[in-house]
């Protein structure tokens, strides 16, 4: 039986992949699900347990280093060890960066903190345990962290610091055995954009994107399940994802512009925005 934690497993992305998990390995899965909400993760817990999976749920906010490590620890007292652990906890956020006024700027730290931090935190608290299972860990990016996306520089900068980060460390670990897979989704049909941070770093309330042909989230679960299973460096998503990323080292004025036609249209630099306080 092998042990998954994963953060961020409320809802979205990270709840499908719980689900998944235990849907193919029924019967052969450990699931330690983690998030703030303790009544969505049970709600998640007993689906992945009535798909034959252990599941348990561990309260957690990754802004906290101290929660994280105790994510960990107890994951390791009820299953004895980590075989992979999925840092799939994150935060969004959509402005221009000259909307954001300077006393609001606050935000994009705390972003960094959710994205990037609380994946090193937890990576750091299970490392032993990796290396003894000779493990895997997997990393929840997004596309906006191989390239810029407009309207998202807080954003792609945790996920670019994401890349860096893992990158990085799959160098390190690979004499211990330990594989590190970088997921990047694209734009998923979650609320994670409609949740994340505006200008003022309020919960947007809507989505900056354009949010047709979304893909919807089993597809990315599935994909990230079958990149996870086959130990992969990377799952890029999506024929436009793979393209964009080539073009951007072939013709990056051209990706400039198709980045900014993704953006709802008033957001679009140039577009009429209401005045903030003090203007």
């Amino acid at each position: 039986m092998k042990t998954y934690v994963i953060t961020g497993a409320s809802d979205g992305i990270g709840a499908e992949l719980a689900l998944q998990l235990a849907q193919r390995r029924r019967g052969h899965a450990a699931l330690v699900l983690a998030a703030r909400n303790r009544e969505k993760l049970a709600r998640v817990a007993t689906q992945c347990q009535e798909a034959g999976a252990d599941a348990v749920i561990v309260p957690t906010d990754v802004t906290q280093q101290s929660q994280c490590r105790a994510l960990i620890e107890q994951a390791v007292r009820h299953f004895g060890g980590i075989d992979c652990l999925v840092n799939n906890a994150g935060m969004s956020a959509h402005a221009l960066f000259e909307d954001i006024a300077p006393a609001d700027l606050g935000w994009y730290q705390d972003l960094m903190t959710v994205n990037l931090w609380g994946s090193v935190w937890c990576t750091h608290a299970a490392l032993p345990h990796l290396k003894a299972t000779r493990g895997q860990i997997v990393a929840v990016s997004s596309l906006a962290g191989l390239m810029g996306v407009p309207g998202r520089t807080a954003y792609s900068a945790t996920k670019f610091a994401m890349t860096g980060f893992f990158e990085a460390l799959r160098a390190e670990l690979k004499p211990a055995g330990v594989a590190v897979t970088i997921a990047y989704p694209g734009v998923v049909a979650t609320e994670i954009r409609r949740r994340g941070f505006n200008a003022q770093g309020r919960p947007a309330c809507r989505s900056g994107l354009k949010e047709e042909g979304a893909m919807p989230v089993d597809e990315c679960a599935r994909q990230i399940v079958e990149g996870m299973e086959d130990r992969r460096r990377e799952i890029v998503m999506t024929a436009g994802g793979k393209l964009g990323r080539l073009m951007k080292l072939l013709a990056p004025g051209v990706v400039e512009k198709i980045a900014l036609r993704v953006l709802a249209d008033e957001v679009r630099p140039g577009a009429a925005r209401p005045a903030r306080a003090g203007d």
